[in-house]
């Protein structure tokens, strides 16, 4: 088996759709002696923000001298990436040879009762096994989707954290906050501490109910920690921190918008904690450095200057509240161009009747995935009085580019995190 046989194999587990329950996880964590238990995690729940706020964790820890692995999902560049060390992916001859080890037991699985494992457990069970083959001092584990019965539950963390809730994933998770905040609730374990910024009141409540039922130290954003933020200086956010556990003025972070000043303060509220825990000394130049050195690919990130264009993975309604928000901030006076697709599964009415104050045009399109919408019916759920439909997504790009006033105008592309891919490697080749 060579590398790309490999992905194929992992990718053709997809057909098994997705599964909530950890009895497969179960299952092959003891058929590979258990790696879950060999390494010190923490896990990382919520709607948005999970992966921005896992890179903010892991480069203020690296700044510490810490070696810090990270399980993240879905891959921007290249897949060996959601399984990376030092922010470095898993080399495609390692990652051949754990799925070579793994494949048989799953075949072995599929003739159980439990059934076969899906695409994502099967990625979560080769990260748990080469993380504890590495020699590291701490993992972050994003979840794939909920908590309580996402494949990563099997772990023990030393830590938690939920970002927010959202409304998200409505068919599997449930259509209540409250029913959604249970399920991000349930990576929460007896005693362990939990970081949050969640602000929505039911969820909020829910968490703060089960973390008194199960003795969970709880560090809440706006009660336990805060952020004021400083204005936009040089193209970078800048905020003060005050939390009970120390004070920071004049962060700077090079992602943008007051949701990436909460990611950036629930990340550092989170190493406070664990510094806290593990009696470790915190350096303030070296927490600077961290938040000033972390970016994430695809979260409001220019991939072309003249005429401006901005990529965001905001894939549900409070995504794109929050992308609206940001780009009004930092441009106000500029007429704003819109090039959308999304996959079919997510609540496609919701973000399109957002878009008709926001964006002087709506450009719907698709491109080849197999959950991605078809620009047909994108464009009309949409009532913006100047939307256009164009199923070739880089006929639209090129166009746009060549008609804009690039003084005046500014060109966002966002909807779904699968087509950020697509799109980011377009501009990265032209």
């Amino acid at each position: 088996m060579d590398y790309r046989e490999a992905v194929q194999w992992i990718h053709s587990r997809e057909t098994f759709g997705i599964k909530p329950g950890l009895k497969r996880m179960e299952w092959l964590m003891e058929k590979l002696n258990h790696p879950q238990k060999k390494i010190k995690a923490i896990h990382i729940a919520g709607t948005n923000g999970k992966g921005s706020t896992l890179s903010f964790l892991r480069h203020i820890m690296q700044s510490h001298g810490y070696s810090v692995g990270t399980f993240t999902s879905p891959y921007i560049v290249k897949f060996n990436e959601r399984i990376s060390v030092d922010g470095q992916p898993i080399p495609d001859d390692e990652m051949t040879s754990f799925v070579e080890k793994i494949k048989p037991l799953c075949l072995e699985l599929e003739k159980t009762e439990l059934g076969p494992p899906t695409e994502f457990e099967v990625i979560t069970a080769i990260a748990f096994d080469y993380f504890s083959q590495q020699d590291l001092d701490y993992v972050l584990f994003e979840t794939g989707l909920g908590g309580r019965l996402d494949s990563t539950n099997v772990v023990q963390p030393i830590l938690t954290i939920i970002t927010n809730v959202g409304l998200d994933h409505t068919a599997i998770l449930g259509n209540t906050y409250e029913q959604i905040a249970y399920e991000k609730a349930g990576i929460m374990k007896e005693q362990i501490p939990l970081v949050t910024a969640v602000t929505e009141q039911q969820s909020l409540h829910l968490i703060k109910r089960k973390a008194s039922e199960l003795s969970v130290p709880l560090d809440h954003f706006s009660s336990d920690f805060r952020a004021k933020q400083l204005g936009v200086h040089d193209g970078l956010e800048t905020f003060s921190f005050f939390s009970k556990l120390g004070d920071y003025s004049e962060l700077a972070i090079q992602m943008r918008g007051f949701h990436q000043v909460v990611n950036a303060s629930t990340a550092l509220q989170a190493f406070l904690r664990l510094s806290k825990m593990v009696n470790l000394q915190v350096d303030t130049t070296k927490v600077k450095e961290g938040l000033f050195g972390t970016t994430w690919p695809g979260r409001f990130e220019t991939v072309h200057h003249h005429p401006l264009v901005i990529i965001d993975g905001a894939h549900n309604k409070e995504g794109i509240e929050t992308l609206i928000q940001t780009v009004e901030r930092f441009y106000p006076e500029k007429r704003k161009h819109l090039l959308f697709s999304a996959m079919k599964d997510k609540a496609l009415s919701d973000m399109i009747n957002l878009f008709n104050q926001a964006f002087t045009t709506v450009t719907f399109t698709t491109f080849e995935f197999e959950r991605a919408a078809k620009a047909e019916n994108l464009f009309e759920l949409s009532d913006h009085p100047n939307k256009h439909l164009k199923s070739n997504w880089e006929a639209s790009i090129k166009e746009l580019i060549q008609s804009i006033d690039p003084m005046n105008e500014v060109i966002i592309i966002s909807g779904s995190l699968y087509f950020i891919s697509v799109i980011r490697q377009y501009f990265e080749i032209n």
